[in-house]
């Protein structure tokens, strides 16, 4: 049996450390992290596949001058444990962040989601009620096109059904500076050395890395399509121009199935821009929150 990530072990280079709790609803076990004052406007912070709260490390300091902040490890991901793998899929993991939500009683004024957290953002607004705005970050909204659509969360559920694939990856990417590597490869960001302590921590616990798979394998993206137009929140797409992850001819074309999307480029950086340019990410945001929440930039 694969072994968890231990707070007392992994957790002790991880960024904001006092910033941290732990939940207990039921047998899940939430990793959140807290910012910011209370009486605020509030900001959800919904990571990525194969992330965790470290990816806001620059980014919800700065937001928590003008907003309270809460940003949970998504399930089966890092920190957060005890979810079944049928609520990795977009419905299940929306229900699980309402859940937390209400136990919390975090009521956000605005989603923030990076990647397939913008889409899980999307998601909750949707099947929850949530009618404030929304920003994307190098959002991951479109399906692969064609038979790749079908294709792609087969191969994933196959990878992860054999215990033996996250074993391997994750043994892999120990040697040498291979996962500060496929970092790179996979992102075309440069990172500080703290994120990629941390990344390079994540890949190689399999248990967090079978977590990512379930989430790939469960993902519904052309049903999510299929409902975009239901959308009436103001929404702010934010793209790089050099995202390896997610090509920016993508993300345009996402970015039209949203009834009130605007869609923004940054130049030069990667699928992890907040955390290449944490203080222009914040900017995009506070700016959008003070046009459509009214509060001060």
């Amino acid at each position: 049996m694969s072994t968890p990530l231990l707070w007392e072990r992994e957790g002790q280079i991880w960024p904001h450390r006092k910033h941290s709790e732990f939940l207990q609803l039921g047998p899940v076990r939430w990793h959140v992290q807290r910012f910011g004052t209370s009486g605020n406007p509030r900001i959800l912070l919904l990571h990525g596949t194969g992330g965790s709260v470290h990816s806001w490390r620059g980014l919800a300091p700065i937001l928590a001058e003008n907003f309270e902040i809460l940003a949970p490890d998504l399930p089966r991901h890092a920190f957060t444990s005890g979810h079944a793998p049928q609520e990795t899929s977009l419905v299940g993991m929306a229900c699980a962040i309402r859940d937390l939500l209400s136990a919390t009683g975090f009521d956000p004024d605005m989603l923030v989601g990076h990647s397939a957290g913008a889409a899980l953002a999307l998601q909750g607004a949707l099947d929850h009620g949530f009618d404030g705005p929304i920003v994307g970050l190098n959002s991951a909204l479109r399906p692969f096109p064609g038979p790749a659509a079908e294709i792609f969360p087969a191969i994933a559920k196959v990878l992860f059904v054999n215990p033996l694939v996250p074993r391997i990856f994750s043994k892999m990417a120990s040697f040498g500076g291979e996962a500060e590597r496929f970092i790179y490869r996979s992102t075309h960001s440069r990172l500080d050395q703290q994120g990629l302590d941390c990344y390079s921590a994540l890949i190689k616990n399999s248990r967090h890395t079978k977590g990512a798979l379930s989430m790939m394998a469960n993902w519904d993206l052309p049903t999510l399509r299929t409902r975009m137009g239901e959308l009436t929140n103001p929404i702010l797409m934010v793209h790089s121009d050099s995202d390896a992850a997610i090509p920016l001819d993508w993300a345009k074309e996402a970015h039209t199935w949203l009834p009130k999307s605007r869609f923004e480029v940054l130049k030069g950086l990667g699928h992890l821009a907040h955390e290449e340019a944490p203080e222009l990410a914040s900017k995009w945001i506070v700016d959008f929150a003070k046009e459509t929440l009214g509060t001060p930039a």
